[in-house]
């Protein structure tokens, strides 16, 4: 790690005025970490207030080859946004407008501080919707979520982030400023640059502006709680769901033990014989609700394992998604730590998984519990454990390694949303062919010369 000369820091400051960037210890301890808790310090965190300012930085660190870690709201998963290389943080909080929301065209056009739960607040007061969901919500930032591909409980239905965004702007390592993609719904104007970026992890470019699709708000929705008394029937309730032709658009799943975490927030927690639940949400026009969420209780039917119930008004369809949001903070009730994991199968092959896993977590004597969106195969697996005790650190990595294999195994990907990051990159390998990782590798190369963004992260070392 090279220092940053003091006259560069000089120069960084002229651009975006002294009270935009801190030196102070205890400043850089607060963007040295993300929800991963492996804290690399920075040397510097320059808060830019446009593309413009960006491009300039970036051309001082491209010829100094100071590193430059963008950041949305370090709400990551995956260690995606720790300056591990040390240089410059660079949060994206003070780019936060929400420059147009074209309600004819259906489009927005965002910078990427703004916070996902507020870009959604203001385009349903249009009558808009913004898909996009997931659980940090009220939180993360849309750059971030398309630095990382985020999606969310309803992209069963809804699709990802990288289905909403239509073009960007960004800033490359040199300080070049881009655009891509466009505001029409059709472009086939040269390469699809846009996804190239979406999911990037800002290995590739700064993102400074996104346009992203909007659609019209859903008039109506019916949320359904189904308990079963079968870990297995329930797993394979997905598909049957699906291929009845019921279009939810909210399938989730949790386990025995993620619903014993949350039973607190749940005013009628279920049954202790309950071994696992789906959240399932049908929504669109009232008629064709009421027909599909008649067809789903048609097919739940007099079933032994399985008791569904029908939220009635808005306080209980809070209470059930209170409880779905809490699993996460909820957990670190059962042990200080976890390794939290968002690996994706088939959904013909969740069952198979959670199987896995339950034995997994018997050979290995460790507390794992699984949830998640189970409509596009995305599992949650969390892993948890005492970081103070070698031993079940060790038996916890063994258990990730063996969760990886077995994810690729059944046809699965490492990362449904989270990222690679730190934490995955070691195990790219298990789903990717060197001559795969060599072509990322020479793209990267291509886009940043230098390795100076975000360094680090996804590859193998």
């Amino acid at each position: 790690m090279t220092a940053i000369p003091s006259r560069l820091i000089t120069r960084i400051s002229e651009i975006v005025g002294p009270d935009n960037l801190t030196r102070r210890v205890e400043d850089l301890h607060c963007y040295s970490y993300d929800g991963t808790a492996r804290p690399h310090l920075p040397e510097l965190v320059v808060f830019p207030h446009s593309a413009g300012q960006i491009s300039e930085i970036m051309k001082l660190a491209s010829t100094h080859r100071v590193p430059v870690v963008p950041r949305g709201a370090g709400t990551g998963m995956t260690g995606g946004v720790v300056p591990v290389a040390g240089g410059i943080v660079m949060p994206m909080t003070k780019l936060d407008a929400i420059v147009e929301i074209d309600t004819d065209n259906q489009i927005g056009i965002v910078e990427p501080g703004v916070i996902t739960a507020e870009f959604q607040n203001a385009v349903r007061k249009k009558g808009l919707f913004y898909p996009v969901d997931p659980a940090s919500l009220k939180y993360c930032s849309i750059g971030g979520n398309a630095a990382e591909c985020a999606g969310g409980p309803s992209a069963v239905k809804y699709g990802v982030t990288k289905d909403y965004v239509m073009g960007l702007e960004v800033v490359l390592a040199n300080g070049d400023i881009i655009t891509t993609g466009a505001r029409t719904e059709k472009s086939v104007t040269g390469y699809d640059l846009t996804r190239l970026f979406v999911g990037s992890e800002g290995t590739l470019g700064i993102i400074t502006k996104l346009i992203v699709r909007l659609l019209p708000i859903p008039p109506y929705k019916e949320t359904f709680l189904l308990t079963s008394t079968s870990l297995r029937r329930t797993t394979e309730m997905v598909s049957e769901i699906l291929n009845n032709n019921i279009k939810p658009c909210t399938l989730e799943y949790m386990d025995k033990t993620a619903i014993g975490a949350v039973s607190t927030f749940l005013d009628k927690p279920p049954p202790d014989s309950t071994q696992a639940l789906l959240i399932v949400e049908i929504d669109g026009e009232k008629s064709a609700v009421e027909e599909q969420a008649a067809l789903f209780s048609s097919l739940i039917g007099d079933r032994a394992e399985f008791s569904l119930r029908q939220a009635t008004n808005k306080e209980e369809v809070e209470q059930i998604w209170q409880a779905r949001r809490a699993i996460s903070p909820s957990v670190h009730k059962l042990r200080p730590n976890k390794i939290g994991e968002d690996v994706a199968v088939p959904r013909s092959r969740i069952p198979e998984l959670v199987e896995f896993i339950e034995h997994l977590s018997r050979e290995l004597g460790l507390i794992i519990l699984t949830f998640g969106h189970a409509g596009d195969g995305n599992i949650h697996v969390n892993i948890m454990l005492d970081r103070s005790i070698p031993e079940e650190v060790a038996r916890a990595e063994q258990a990730k390694e063996q969760l990886f294999s077995q994810t690729i195994a059944l046809g699965g990907t490492l990362s449904g949303e989270h990222g690679i990051g730190l934490s995955k990159k070691a195990f790219m390998r298990y789903e990717l062919n060197e001559a795969t990782l060599e072509l990322m590798k020479r793209i990267k190369t291509l886009f940043d010369p230098n390795n100076i963004l975000n360094p680090g992260k996804i590859f193998p070392t």
